[in-house]
Order: structure tokens, then C-alpha cells, then sequence
């Protein structure tokens, strides 16, 4: 019941009269209820209160309705200046499809949540809640391979030492402010800061030149440099001990940070190891002549004894082995004139030994021991579990793509041989090389492409002892990058040779021999192991590793001399585009 209102003094008299009758203020005088959620009127449902005709005048005051519910402020959301662009962006995907319950703002005082970057751990106030790798990169055509950590702090010092003195670091402002926090300002004129857009191609421009780069913006112009001997694209990497990786930290109270965490769902690293495949792509294979003599005098797997380590680390290892095994292929001959070539069963051990994945059958000497012995050498390799590509039983086993899928990357390999000899070419009905059929070959590379399958193709291509690329050859590889290859790569050549881009596509022009015995030229002697890394999809990094032939059969790691004067000669006649 309410406390009796005061009323004007001209209504005194009546009230006086009314009064004994309504006992002072009850229910008769009730006003209207209005109901609220859970609460109860104390009128009888079954009673509905009346008022005097003589008070029917009266207007009474009543209550206020209750003020409306106060709409939740939403939480506010800061994005430090060095968050990597991938994890800002799905931070500001989750705060548009969450307009009410969160918003961005440019003052880190009063946000509800703090996300930022450093290369500093995280700590109890601000956990790290991913993981970002930065790779130190240089343009592909660039010669020195890494830098010692003390001269990368030293260049940021503003004391110019190692490859790059006296070179300005290149990086984005978000890659600076990461930096800035461990390593404080930088000199003058220590960084220069470019767009993300136009940072490779003013690396390009400024020969030699530097930058710094996170994991996810690597593609194959740029050359992964080392940092103390680390690198990103080294499998098991220890992250601990590589210095450029930062950690992206959040903070706020728990109320606010970790439904907001749930929401954004941020990824949780760049670079994660699940996602990344390893191809290893090889020159000209013979187990033939000298190098067969040496395998026989010095052992089998002799040939890889230096660089095996390189073959076998590999997810997916390719070799041209241009020579059919033959039961009766007979004792070799180092000094043999002929150029009809067989090898024993018995080598197969060297490939076993280096862990071949898939062998390429577009080489010119397949059928040297005669056409028959080529079946028989694909159920070698189809014993073993090994794929086979560029070659085969018959002319459309011969054109088929060896496809492989490994950490998420579908990778396939297609080869053929426009040089012949014609004897060697599979037909309908005999086993052998395939034959390029250019327009064929595009079309298998299109669809392959259009299905997210990335295409390496290989050319058994016309052989010349040069370093650099004819005309011809440029424009022959070029298509195929055209048609939707990621990767050309020349098998043929017996004397290595330069590189090239091409609609982002990489291309080798040829790698040289791996396993054979040409040592007359410095040329033949060089050889080229190219080690490509995809990721999430991509090829994203070529690391060229470098041996040089001895004793007739076995390929060494070049010395740091012999390797800068190779990258050197044949640096200068690739063809950049």
C-alpha cells in the first residue's frame, strides 16, 4: 500500500466526508497497476478497483516508469603498431562481425584489450598468444649467403659491418616497430622503411641490398640469408636460438581478454613446420662409364657419400636417371668411346641410398641397352614405392603426372623430351621417353593448376656447354610458366646453367650433372642441387646448394670461393625479369 498523498485544501471537506468510508487511503484509492515482470499486484485477480463518481475528477499522480535497461558498453580493442598485417586483419574481421560487443581504438590507455608484438617473451601480464617468424632476406641474385648476428646488430647500431655495409636495412614500418622494441631506435640511415608493395622490387633495384621480411611474405625472388648459420627454411628449426622471431601478446582483464581471444580466433603462428614441403630437384643421373667403375672399385653408394645428407633430407626427392638397367649390362668401361650406355641392377643401391621419390625417364639413353630393358627398370622403381614421370610404358603412361601430397602442398611433376632421338620416344604400343607435345603439355599444366595442384615441369632439352640461356630456351621454359607451371626446371643440360622469373614463376635452366662422370670442363664439374620449400600452398623459397665433381663419380659441397665464382658467372647471364 502506498503512504497517503497530500491533497489541495479546497478537496479538505470532502475527503473529511469520504474518509471514514475509505478508512484512511485503502484500496478504493488504488490506482491502476501497472504490471512488471515479476512482480505481484496486490489487487485480487478477481476484484477490480472502483473509484467514487465524487472523486472520478481527481487526477492523481503516478509512479515513473522504471528507467530502460543500459546497453552494454563495448569492449575496446587496441592493435599495436607492429602486429603482422595476417593477425591484425582477423582481428578487425572479428571486431566487424562483433559491431556491438567490440570496437578498435588508437589510445592503448583506455582499451579493454592490448594486442602487441616484441621479441621478447611474453610475460604473466601479457601472454604470448602466437608466434611470427621474420626471415633476413636479400634479392635471389645475390651471392652471399648469411650474415653473423653481431654484424646485423652492428648495421642497426649504426656501425656498418659484414656483406651489407654500409646498406641500409629495408623493412615495412610494422617490421620496424617489432624490431624497435628489442633493439631500440635504430641509426640514422640504418633503416629505410618502404610499402610492403614496392619493397621487393626496390630491393631489385638497389643492388646489394637487404631487408627484413616476415615468414609469410616469402616468394621465390627473394633469397633467405642466415643468421648464424639459422634459417627459417631449415626443417626443425629451433626457435629458441633464431633471433628474429616475435611473439604477439595480449593483454587485459580475463573477463574482457579471453572472450575476445575466442572470437578472434587469431592464428597461431606463420610458420608452421605441419604446412611446409621440401622438394629437391637434381641434374643428369648415368651410372654409366667411370662412374659406374668408381661405384665397383669404391662402393656402391660412393657417389653420395658427400652429399647425400643434402638427398636425403628432402620430403620429396627427384632424380633423372638417364640410363635403363640391364642384367647383362657387363663390367664398366671408365674410357668406353661409345656413347651406348647400360647400368647394373645392383646400382639401384645409390638411389635406395640418397631416398628417391620419383625418377624422371625423359633422358636421351633410356633405351641405349635396347627398348626392352625399360619396363623392367619401372618395376624396379615401382617396387621400391617410387613414382616415375616423363617416361613410360607406353605413350600415355609416359605423359601422366606424377602427383604428390605432403603437409597440405599437392606438388605434381610433368616431363617430356622434344630432342629425341626418335628410338627413344614412347609410342601407343612401346615404352619410352614422351615426346613433347607443347600443346598437350600446356593444356595437363592448366588444369593441374586450376585443380590448386603447383606443376614442376621439366624439359629434356638440347645440351651446349654454356652457362647461359639460348633464345630459344628462354621462350620454350617461359611458356610453360605461362601455361601454369610453378617451377621449370632443365634436366638436361650435363653443364649448369643460369636462372630466371617469369610471371612469378621460377625457372633453372639447367642443373648440371649430379651422378656422372664428366670432368674435361669446369662447367661439367659444377652442379647445381636445387632445394625448393613450399608452404600453405605455395613455393615460396628456392635455396641453391653447390658441389663440385671429383674422382670421376662423386659430387663434394663446394668450397665458399668455388661456389661465389659460380653464383657470379652464372648470376650474370640469368635471365631477370
Amino acid at each position: 500500500m502506498r503512504a497517503c498523498r497530500s491533497l489541495p485544501v479546497a478537496l479538505a471537506a470532502t475527503m473529511v466526508l469520504v474518509s471514514l468510508a475509505l478508512a484512511g487511503c485503502g484500496d478504493a484509492l488504488q490506482p491502476t497497476v501497472t504490471r512488471v515482470a515479476g512482480f505481484q499486484s496486490p489487487v485480487p485477480a478477481d476484484r477490480t478497483p472502483t473509484i467514487p463518481p465524487s472523486l472520478t475528477a481527481l487526477s492523481l499522480p503516478t509512479d515513473p516508469p522504471p528507467p530502460p535497461s543500459a546497453t552494454p558498453s563495448p569492449v575496446t580493442v587496441w592493435l599495436g603498431p607492429g602486429v603482422p598485417q595476417s593477425p591484425a586483419q582477423t582481428v578487425r574481421n572479428a571486431i566487424a562481425a562483433n559491431p556491438g560487443r567490440y570496437a578498435l581504438t588508437d589510445d592503448p590507455s583506455i582499451a579493454g584489450v592490448r594486442l602487441d608484438v616484441s621479441l621478447a617473451s611474453g610475460t604473466p601480464d601479457a601472454p604470448a598468444v602466437a608466434t611470427w617468424v621474420y626471415a633476413l632476406v636479400a634479392p635471389f641474385a645475390t651471392v652471399a649467403d648469411g650474415v653473423a648476428l653481431d654484424d646485423l646488430r652492428s648495421a642497426w647500431a649504426g656501425t656498418p659491418a659484414g656483406p651489407f655495409a654500409g646498406r641500409p636495412l629495408l623493412m615495412t614500418a610494422r617490421t620496424l616497430a617489432v624490431l624497435k622494441g628489442a633493439w631500440g631506435e635504430p641509426a640514422a640511415g640504418a633503416v629505410l622503411t618502404v610499402p610492403e608493395a614496392e619493397l621487393l622490387a626496390r630491393a631489385w633495384a638497389e643492388l646489394p641490398s637487404w631487408a627484413i621480411v616476415p615468414f609469410e611474405a616469402l616468394e621465390p625472388r627473394w633469397k633467405v640469408l642466415r643468421i648464424d648459420g639459422l634459417s627459417p627454411l631449415d626443417r626443425g628449426l629451433d626457435l629458441a636460438a633464431y633471433p628474429l622471431v616475435a611473439r604477439l601478446n595480449a593483454s587485459g582483464p580475463d573477463e574482457a581478454l579471453q572472450p575476445f581471444l575466442a572470437a578472434a580466433n587469431l592464428p597461431a603462428t606463420n610458420r608452421d613446420e605441419n604446412q611446409m614441403t621440401v622438394v629437391v630437384m637434381t641434374g643428369v643421373t648415368a651410372l654409366t662409364r667411370a662412374t659406374a667403375w668408381r661405384m665397383e672399385g669404391k662402393g656402391l653408394t660412393y657417389p653420395a657419400q658427400d652429399v647425400g645428407d643434402w638427398l636425403r633430407d628432402a620430403d620429396i626427392t627427384h632424380v633423372s636417371n638417364e640410363v635403363s638397367f640391364d642384367p647383362e649390362c657387363g663390367p664398366p668401361d671408365p674410357v668406353q668411346e661409345g656413347l651406348l650406355f647400360c647400368s647394373d641392377p645392383r646400382y639401384v643401391e645409390l638411389l635406395e641410398h640418397i631416398s628417391v621419390d620419383v625418377v624422371e625417364m625423359t633422358g636421351n639413353h633410356i633405351a641405349d641397352a635396347g627398348v626392352e630393358h625399360i619396363e623392367p627398370t619401372l618395376d624396379m622403381y615401382v617396387e621400391r614405392g617410387w613414382a616415375y614421370f616423363g617416361g613410360g610404358r607406353n605413350l600415355d603412361d609416359a605423359r601422366q603426372p606424377a602427383v604428390f601430397q605432403h603437409n597440405g602442398n599437392t606438388i605434381a611433376f610433368l616431363g617430356c623430351n622434344p630432342v629425341g632421338p626418335s628410338s627413344v620416344w614412347a609410342t601407343p604400343e612401346r615404352a619410352g621417353a614422351a615426346p613433347c607435345d607443347y600443346e598437350l603439355l600446356y593444356t595437363q599444366l592448366a588444369e593441374l593448376r586450376a585443380q590448386g595442384i603447383l606443376p614442376i615441369a621439366t624439359l629434356q632439352y638440347w645440351e651446349e656447354d654454356r652457362y647461359d640461356p639460348t633464345p630459344q630456351q628462354i621462350a620454350d621454359f617461359g611458356a610453360l610458366i605461362d601455361a601454369g607451371a610453378v617451377i621449370v626446371s632443365g634436366s638436361h643440360a650435363h653443364h649448369a646453367q643460369g636462372f630466371g622469373f617469369h610471371d612469378g614463376g621460377f625457372i633453372h635452366y639447367g642443373l648440371g650433372n649430379l651422378f656422372f662422370d664428366q670432368m674435361e670442363l669446369l662447367g661439367n664439374r659444377q652442379e647445381f642441387i636445387d632445394r625448393h620449400v613450399f608452404y600453405g600452398g605455395r613455393h615460396v623459397s628456392t635455396e641453391l646448394l653447390t658441389a663440385l665433381l671429383e674422382d670421376w663419380a662423386r659430387p663434394r659441397p663446394m668450397t665458399e670461393q668455388e661456389r661465389s665464382e659460380l653464383l657470379q658467372t652464372v648470376f650474370a647471364v640469368s635471365h631477370w625479369e
